[in-house]
């Protein structure tokens, strides 16, 4: 694997990537001479200036493109003409039009593209949909998903916070909470109806939304997420943070003091402080001791006809017709292994992965329809969408 982007997603990633051992990170692509000699003395491994430098390393069998937002489609393009399978952050893009060509690239180049990660590769959710494919609790009929995070104020660089570039819950936060719905749902999504506020001028962003996502199949979802820094739904996840870390009450606020009055250039530089080849070494995560629970994003509740299954850090706790349980799942020993699960299973058996081009797309369709919705204050009928491949063939 070779990485584009040394940032704060990379760092995410990190994690996984030296855990699991069916990854070799062989090369990084970044503009930080510090973060590329960092890479190569982690690695034994080669740092290039350019994307382009490094698509054309042929020890490179496989992209992961964790470069903001708005360079995504040229860097899918990049990998894909020189025949690199793309594991690309989410948003896959800003606009459908960036998603087709990305698609389009991906076809042309004969490679697997996979739009990820995002909470929907989480293990409590995929377990949760196979409870539902158990056909035990019946259809499902309707989802909650409810976020309350500190997200706004945490470190940002400018374009994070400008909707026009990406930045602010509708982009960044909003994929996570709309595929894990439709991960759940299973069918098409056909239309939404949403509202969104910029509360904090200063940070002159979207920070929350509300929206009621419909179905083809009847099936109707309630997305809720707020990033402000109050309230926090870890509260109700035995306080097991969003990467499955233990997390306490006492730090409450601590996302807003650590921003509080700083210009732009002073909130990069701390945010660059948290980017790879400053504090942290991959050694450091390669060592530490596995999180204790799941990754998850918030509180999601799944109503069927004969029962309420609602998806945890440590498992699936069940609400049925005549009991209560709880389906457990094993605290993990690589995080996000399912990110990784999915691209083997693409580039070494030939498996089409469920987070594909058209999978990505239908998300970014939706969050452009959040923004819109709200902005007109109408419902937004959606064109571009796709439901789980093994029920696509029967709608």
């Amino acid at each position: 694997m070779g990485v584009a982007g040394l940032g704060r997603a990379f760092m995410l990633m990190l994690p996984t990537l030296v855990r699991d051992p069916r990854v070799q990170l062989v090369a990084a692509a970044d503009p930080r001479p510090e973060a590329r000699a960092c890479f190569a003395r982690d690695f034994d491994a080669f740092g290039y200036e350019t994307m382009a430098a490094m698509c054309a390393d042929p020890a490179v069998e496989v992209v992961y493109i964790a470069t903001p937002h708005q360079f995504h489609v040229e860097h899918v393009r990049l990998a894909a003409a020189h025949g690199k399978h793309v594991l690309v952050e989410k948003p896959m893009a800003l606009s459908i039009t960036e998603c087709q060509a990305m698609i389009e690239a991906a076809r042309a180049g004969g490679i697997h593209l996979i739009v990820g990660h995002s909470h929907s590769f989480d293990r409590p959710y995929l377990r949760t949909r196979e409870l539902i494919d158990s056909g035990a609790y019946g259809r499902v009929r309707m989802i909650n998903a409810l976020n309350f995070t500190d997200y706004l104020y945490r470190p940002r660089r400018p374009e994070e916070l400008d909707t026009t570039l990406g930045g602010g819950a509708l982009f960044s936060q909003a994929p996570h909470q709309v595929e894990i719905v439709r991960l759940l749902a299973g069918s098409r999504a056909s239309s939404l109806r949403a509202s969104s506020g910029v509360w904090d001028k200063g940070r002159g962003t979207e920070g929350a939304y509300a929206a009621q996502l419909m179905f083809e199949d009847g099936v109707f979802a309630a997305l809720t997420y707020n990033g402000h820094g109050h309230f926090d739904t870890d509260a109700l996840q035995g306080w097991i943070g969003e990467l499955g870390q233990q997390r306490s009450a006492a730090g409450y606020g601590q996302a807003r003091r650590q921003t509080r009055g700083l210009g732009p250039a002073e909130e990069t530089a701390l945010k660059n402080r948290r980017a790879y080849g400053t504090n942290v070494s991959a050694a450091d995560m390669r060592n530490a001791p596995p999180p204790p629970g799941h990754n998850h994003f918030g509180l999601v509740i799944v109503s069927c006809e004969h029962g309420d299954l609602r998806p945890t850090p440590g498992g699936v706790e069940i609400y049925g017709d005549d009991e209560h349980g709880f389906d457990a799942l094993p605290a993990p020993d690589v995080p996000r292994v399912e990110v990784i699960d999915e691209l083997v299973a693409a580039v070494r058996h030939a498996v089409p992965p469920l987070h594909d081009g058209r999978w990505g797309m239908a998300t970014t369709e939706i969050c452009l329809a959040l923004l819109q919705s709200s902005q007109e204050g109408r419902e937004i009928v959606l064109e571009h969408q796709v439901g789980l491949p093994n029920r696509e063939k029967d709608m």
